[in-house]
């Protein structure tokens, strides 16, 4: 093992802000930052002893002046850099006072969603861009940019058809699906808590439960929650 690998990762808070034409607000990494010049969703590191919506809640009025009202969790994953590791725990802002402004010497724009991919984003925020183009609620085996193959079936590509899921029982079912190129994970059945929570802390892509409601799914990290038995 790495030293690396062997140190804690640093947890980063980060926020999706919409504006009123459903733009994504992103941040350049300043000069001098580790990672400059690349885009971001804005955030920053969570303190000591710190809760993580109080941090995202200072770290947002800190670099962009704006006050949160209200957030949900969407995604979390650990991405590893070279020098070092980081946990990336992204929250969708559904209120929030204030025009978001530059306080960080940060370059800030707004962007499409469909040119999200195409944004220059870091490679720790790309998986990001999944759950955001993925509905909450899964409610059909395919739907607008996604469609669901069986579980162990192999993922294919097809041009046109967007965002690959796969429908899995369990973690192994779920991290095999991972490793053949399945773009987001859906449940069949319900796992114990720990097992959720283990999972979607240690898999890259979005990871939808089932047997439960949004935000007990959220808690646990999973991205949103399926109603389909597979």
């Amino acid at each position: 093992m790495s030293t690396v690998e062997r140190r804690p990762p640093v947890h980063v808070v980060a926020g999706v802000l919409s504006d009123s034409r459903g733009r994504i607000l992103l941040a350049q990494r300043p000069t001098g930052r580790h990672l400059a010049g690349g885009w971001e969703f804005p955030g920053g590191k969570l303190k000591a002893g710190e809760s993580r919506i109080a941090g995202l809640t200072r770290e947002l009025l800190e670099e962009l002046g704006v006050a949160v009202q209200a957030a949900h969790p969407l995604v979390r994953l650990v991405h590893a850099y070279p020098d070092r590791r980081i946990d990336l725990d992204v929250w969708v802002i559904t209120g929030f006072d204030g025009e978001p402004r530059s306080l960080d010497g940060q370059r800030l724009r707004w962007c499409e969603r469909d040119r999200l991919l195409h944004a220059e984003l870091l490679p720790a925020d790309l998986p990001v861009v999944t759950a955001l183009l993925l509905p909450e609620r899964i409610v059909a085996n395919t739907g607008p940019g996604y469609r669901i193959v069986a579980k162990g079936a192999k993922v294919v590509r097809r041009k046109g058809t967007g965002l690959v899921g796969a429908f899995c029982d369990g973690p192994a079912d779920a991290i095999e699906a991972a490793a053949g190129g399945a773009d987001f994970v859906v449940f069949c059945c319900r796992l114990e808590t720990a097992q959720m929570t283990a999972l979607c802390a240690g898999i890259n892509i979005p990871v939808y439960a089932h047997g439960i409601g949004l935000p007990e799914a959220w808690t646990m990290g999973a991205s949103g929650v399926s109603e389909l038995a597979g």
